[in-house]
């Protein structure tokens, strides 16, 4: 699928993390209580592993925001290389947006974090040219996401929607004036509904 994709688990007020993002709680506090779908929960279904199937399926290449990849702000500090270790879920190039330049990481099993200074466009455009035609996802955070609903990228957008109320932390619809999606396949658990949305053909 060459497509451009998304896949956000989100709570029910719409934050897609909690407060106080740091490296002892990268989700931000409660933001686990949005993830706990595919994150163990005894009480998923076999509806969460269908969705996990959405969530994971490969990609050519990924965009993602700079406080996804780590909690470090500002300039680069010591040696950060990501939350997943050496061998990232990726399997693919992913282009990091950061005001702070920093030479690319190479990890094992094909994840090379490059880190882009030029914005969404640049980040996005590098992605597409690398993807081989497999598409580009855009992993998060907010803000990110945020960018690629204006930028009208995005084709499939898929939603964890979580029982759950965070009441503060990273919003992700903010200044996203229209939505431009359908539902196209629906499922549910206790512990999430996931709704994969495609975009609306315009005229």
């Amino acid at each position: 699928m060459s497509d451009t994709t998304c896949h956000m688990s989100i709570s029910l007020d719409g934050f897609v993390a909690g407060p106080e993002q740091s490296r002892e709680h990268p989700l931000g506090r409660r933001g686990h209580d949005v993830h706990s779908w595919h994150m163990g929960d005894p009480r998923a279904t076999d509806a969460d592993e269908a969705a996990a199937t959405w969530l994971m399926r490969p990609r050519g290449a990924y965009v993602m925001g700079r406080n996804m990849f780590g909690p470090i702000r500002g300039e680069w500090d010591g040696d950060w290389r990501g939350w997943w270790g050496e061998e990232p879920p990726y399997h693919a190039p992913v282009f990091v947006l950061t005001h702070h330049a920093r030479e690319p990481v190479e990890l094992e099993g094909g994840t090379t974090f490059h880190f882009v200074t030029e914005g969404f466009d640049a980040a996005y455009a590098r992605g597409l040219a690398v993807a081989d035609g497999k598409g580009v996802d855009i992993a998060g955070g907010a803000s990110t996401v945020r960018q690629a609903l204006r930028a009208g990228v995005i084709d499939e957008l898929a939603l964890d929607i979580a029982p759950v109320l965070l009441h503060s932390g990273e919003r992700m619809f903010d200044g996203v004036e229209t939505f431009g999606y359908e539902p196209v396949e629906v499922l549910h658990s206790p512990l999430a509904t996931h709704i994969r949305y495609r975009r609306v053909a315009q005229g």
